[in-house]
């Protein structure tokens, strides 16, 4: 028998070999760029073919025409950063006060216990409901906005960090305290690694209800901001003006969700709901 008769013939050769391996992140990011493709291409047919008045829905051309000329003029940037700042602004104020509230209420019982019927009662109230209240105070100053975001924003930090001061091992704070460790080091050895994953859930729950919110009291009061730039590019019957502002509003409210899934993952490297995406 010669050497020939024992080689595997090329096509098993090729079979064996191990198949290379699909990027979920890549394949994912794909798929949705394929989906936003589609979507403006039957918005811009529906437009283009008279199946939708585009009196109503522009071509995606002509939004997209308007939002660059918009670039262009100094009033869309300052609107933008006011938004932004009255964003960043109300969601730095309501993670102050939810985590710092939050670590104090769940770390005595009794506390909780006592405002626990408060939270429940004020939480479900829409932040929209206050809007006479806070015109009747500020106007269409921005503190009216402000006041509107944090009080929509720190309730989904509150819990959040209630959860996990909740979910801190008692094992482990009583071990502490055998040690006799402060107050100051128990928070920052056991309770704050415990409860960091809540906290992050909440910002990042947050970040976008205050989004919601910023934009909605700059509509409806008035407040300076891109918001306020939709209402007046509406009523004046501006309908490209009026979608490729909203286009952007989309634009930054998915910044914002990466931002906060890109601070998720820096900060959260050593937890397993990371490392198992990676």
């Amino acid at each position: 028998m010669t050497s020939t008769s024992f080689a595997a013939p090329p096509r098993a050769v090729a079979a064996a070999a191990p198949r290379r391996r699909r990027n979920p992140r890549r394949y994912d990011a794909l798929l949705g760029v394929i989906g936003v493709l589609g979507v403006l291409a039957l918005s811009e047919t529906l437009s283009r073919t008279g199946i939708v008045n585009p009196a109503f829905l522009p071509p995606v051309t002509e939004m997209y025409s308007t939002l660059f000329s918009l670039l262009g003029e100094h009033s869309f940037w300052v609107s933008l950063g006011e938004t932004l700042r009255g964003w960043a602004v109300g969601l730095a104020v309501a993670m102050i006060i939810g985590i710092v509230a939050g670590v104090i209420i769940g770390s005595l019982p009794w506390l909780k216990a006592a405002t626990h019927s408060t939270i429940e009662f004020l939480r479900p109230i829409p932040s929209v409901a206050l809007i006479p209240l806070v015109v009747l105070l500020y106007g269409t100053k921005p503190q009216s906005a402000l006041i509107l975001v944090v009080y929509a924003s720190v309730w989904q930090i509150l819990v959040q960090v209630l959860y996990g001061v909740a979910d801190v091992d008692p094992v482990a704070r009583d071990t502490a305290r055998s040690f006799h460790f402060g107050r100051l080091r128990i928070f920052r050895s056991v309770l704050w690694p415990t409860s960091l994953p809540y906290i992050l859930t909440g910002f990042r729950l947050a970040a976008a209800v205050a989004l919601i919110l910023e934009i909605t009291a700059e509509l409806v009061i008035g407040v300076p901001g891109l918001g306020r730039d939709i209402g007046i590019a509406q009523s004046s019957g501006a309908v490209a003006e009026t979608y490729a502002l909203v286009i952007v509003v989309g634009l930054v409210g998915v910044a914002v969700n990466l931002l906060s899934r890109f601070a998720e993952r820096r900060l959260l490297w050593w937890h397993p709901s990371v490392r198992s995406e990676s």
